[in-house]
């Protein structure tokens, strides 16, 4: 029974201590190794299209980077993919619309990021904190707003994601609640509108996962 609005989202189905919520976060690997052993289908085939393009764009965004840098991003992009579309089944906990969720994925590379830029290229990182051209009496101001925003990327990239995934499943849940005191003719409307958000929550699954991996990709790219 739902007790609140955002009972939805609570994390607290369990068998003998054991979170089942947080276990669908490795669903998504049930459908990776049939690729490996099965004839590739369509499906298959046009997902390693999709993989390759990203890999081509992210490859020009980490220009001069290390070989295989791109593999982390495409691989959190299928990660994230994969857990936002698992949760638009039914009975299917969303683990991307937690904050838990989505830090644990922006914090570390973002911590990692600065680390490599302060060690590896200080002076850089120094220039990035005050832009070309600032007078010299704005230069102590902009290297304070330049300090603050790039210290809650991370938070903004994990709010992001998670608010857009909240958003869409509340607006789901409100207007399926109202649906046993409709009439059959506002029931078939509600119906028709929820087929509608529904597909416009996929495409916001794919569209935030790729949000997500291209800033992270280009908070990447300025520590080089």
């Amino acid at each position: 029974m739902m007790t609140n609005l955002f009972s939805v989202f609570d994390p607290m189905s369990s068998i003998m201590s054991l979170p089942l919520n947080w276990a669908s976060t490795f669903l998504g690997l049930l459908f990776m190794p049939a690729l490996f052993w099965m004839m590739p289908s369509r499906w298959s085939l046009l997902w390693f299209k999709v993989l390759d393009t990203l890999h081509k764009e992210f490859k020009i965004l980490l220009a001069g980077s290390p070989v295989g840098s791109t593999i982390i991003f495409v691989t959190l992009f299928s990660l994230i993919v994969f857990n936002n579309s698992l949760g638009l089944l039914p009975y299917i906990f969303t683990s991307t619309s937690h904050l838990v969720m989505t830090l644990s994925l922006s914090m570390p590379l973002w911590v990692a990021f600065m680390l490599y830029g302060w060690i590896n290229h200080t002076q850089h990182m120094f220039a990035h904190l005050v832009p070309q051209g600032t007078p010299g009496p704005l230069m102590p101001f902009m290297v304070l707003i330049e300090t603050i925003s790039n210290v809650i990327r991370p938070g903004t990239l994990a709010v992001r994601l998670a608010a857009n995934m909240i958003a869409g499943h509340l607006l789901l849940t409100l207007l399926g609640s109202t649906g046993p005191s409709l009439s059959l003719s506002l029931v078939t409307l509600l119906l028709f509108s929820q087929i509608l958000l529904l597909m416009l929550e996929a495409a916001v699954a794919v569209i935030q996962s790729y949000v997500f991996a291209v800033l992270s990709t280009l908070y990447a790219s300025e520590v080089n």
